[in-house]
């Protein structure tokens, strides 16, 4: 159990954050992936009503800011602008929207790395929404997926996998680590550690945000794999392997940025910038 007495107030489209130029909303994108055409859609939400960008997170996921209210509900946004946005595709779980924090490599199946854990992350996105009572889950509780070359071995996690070959992987649990598990189990076996985590983190304001907080561990702590990668660097901006990986000036993109790109998925990173796979770049621009 926690020592805080509050409860999180991580934003969503139904929990919006009020600051100071408005409401501040957060989507949450599987993996940093999503398609163009739901940006270019976005953005023309936040240009009707927000501040003309979205912008994008160190989880990679999306916000949009200075968000009118409802008059009629004070604290929630807008119901023309919760239209717009649902529009969008953005939020596939009024239910879940707050839990489906899920972050994965972002050139995963694109280039390098030991496994492509897209599949993966689909399937534990899709096993937490499916399980209505994973959405008491915290707004700030997450899942990390390193797909074995080291870029986010190094995040803060709730609960995660680092692949250590092509059909294994070591858990990451809390601030600790837990058994190899075949890759294919790594899914079930996440979201049966979430539930366990809601059976033990206690009651109200005090409850637990994060597995580290729990007076004892989820499961037996296990040494740390040999072929557990060590930390890389962030991706750099620019061609990389496997397509170009755009910075976002001041962390946003605006529409002049994304009117270029071609129809297509796309993916957010943790560095504040998109990766356009190579199949969507003209010829000789990935590295």
């Amino acid at each position: 159990m926690s020592s805080r007495h509050r409860p999180d107030r991580c934003p969503a489209l139904f929990r919006p954050w009020p600051a100071d130029d408005g409401l501040l909303v957060r989507l949450r994108l599987v993996g940093g992936r999503v398609e163009v055409r739901r940006l270019r859609a976005l953005l023309h939400v936040a240009e009707r009503w927000g501040d003309g960008r979205v912008h994008l997170t160190a989880r990679a996921n999306l916000q949009l800011r200075a968000l009118p209210g409802d008059p009629v509900s004070p604290g929630t946004v807008a119901p023309e602008v919760v239209d717009a946005v649902l529009t969008t595709g953005l939020v596939p779980s009024r239910s879940h929207e707050l839990v489906r924090n899920v972050m994965v490599s972002p050139q995963t199946g694109l280039a390098g790395g030991r496994a492509d854990l897209r599949p993966i992350a689909d399937a534990l996105d899709a096993a937490l929404c499916a399980d209505s009572r994973l959405a008491e889950l915290p707004g700030r509780f997450l899942f990390v997926l390193d797909d074995g070359r080291g870029d986010l071995v190094d995040r803060d996690c709730d609960l995660g996998v680092v692949a250590v070959d092509d059909g294994a992987a070591q858990l990451r649990v809390g601030s600790g680590w837990g058994p190899v598990v075949a890759l294919d189990e790594g899914a079930e076996t996440l979201v049966g550690l979430a539930a366990r985590f809601l059976d033990r983190r206690g009651h109200g304001a005090s409850a637990a945000w994060h597995v580290r907080e729990l007076g004892s561990a989820l499961v037996p702590v296990e040494p740390v794999d040999a072929r557990v990668p060590g930390e890389c660097p962030p991706l750099p901006h620019g061609p990389v392997p496997g397509g170009l990986h755009v910075g976002a000036t001041g962390g946003a993109l605006d529409r002049t940025t994304v009117a270029s790109w071609p129809d297509g998925e796309v993916v957010v990173t943790p560095w504040h910038g998109v990766l356009l796979p190579e199949p969507l770049l003209p010829e000789g621009s990935a590295a």
